[in-house]
């Protein structure tokens, strides 16, 4: 298939379908909060150990299951901010994440011409600060059943709670869950998710 070397960003936002798999029937049991949290080792991501004394991008690194998103960072420029001092919230889509996206869209968005668009997508998945799954908890039942956080790209995420899990929403409608929470960095927290979360792109 040939692509065009830029697309423009209405194109490219309608390329981004998010195909939802997590259900009512079938709710990730890791977004559940474990019994003492503050107590527990940090979560392992895709089997890997994760270093709570080592920044985000190095610890994503040495995720097997976050790959792509660590080649859509380092195609951002968004390396050194997630090797900085932080903090930082990042839900972090895995790798099955991204390939629930419309065909062609992860290589598309790593083209260079595209790096502006790549750039907002990933930052929609930043929050500024530190924010545990407890404190997620504590601002839905603050917020009467759903809190909203404002992402480092601007724009707005929905957080609420059915059935027990952690289900984000993004200004398109689109859900991710959590599937692994609370892994903790030198410099933030990270919480893996299984989909991608788009900003408004046109």
């Amino acid at each position: 298939m040939k692509l065009a070397r830029t697309l423009p960003l209405m194109t490219l936002a309608g390329m981004l379908t998010i195909a939802v798999s997590a259900t009512q029937a079938g709710l990730p049991q890791t977004a559940q909060a474990p019994a003492a949290a503050a107590a527990a080792p940090n979560p392992t991501v895709g089997g890997a150990a994760m270093d709570a004394t080592k920044p985000i991008a190095e610890n994503a690194a040495a995720a097997p299951n976050l790959t792509t998103l660590v080649s859509a960072a380092k195609s951002a420029d968004l390396i050194a901010t997630l090797s900085g001092p932080g903090p930082y919230t990042v839900f972090a889509p895995d790798n099955d994440a991204f390939g629930r996206l419309a065909p062609g869209t992860v290589d598309t968005l790593l083209k260079p011409a595209n790096k502006a668009s790549l750039a907002k997508v990933l930052t929609y998945h930043i929050v500024p600060g530190i924010i545990t799954l407890d404190d997620l908890t504590q601002r839905m039942k603050a917020g009467g059943g759903s809190t909203t956080l404002t992402t480092v790209e601007g724009e707005t995420l929905t957080v609420t709670n059915p059935g027990g899990a952690i289900l984000l929403t993004d200004v398109n409608g689109n859900k991710s869950y959590v599937e692994t929470p609370d892994v903790r960095q030198s410099n933030g927290v990270v919480h893996v998710v299984n989909g991608v979360l788009i900003p408004k792109l046109g």
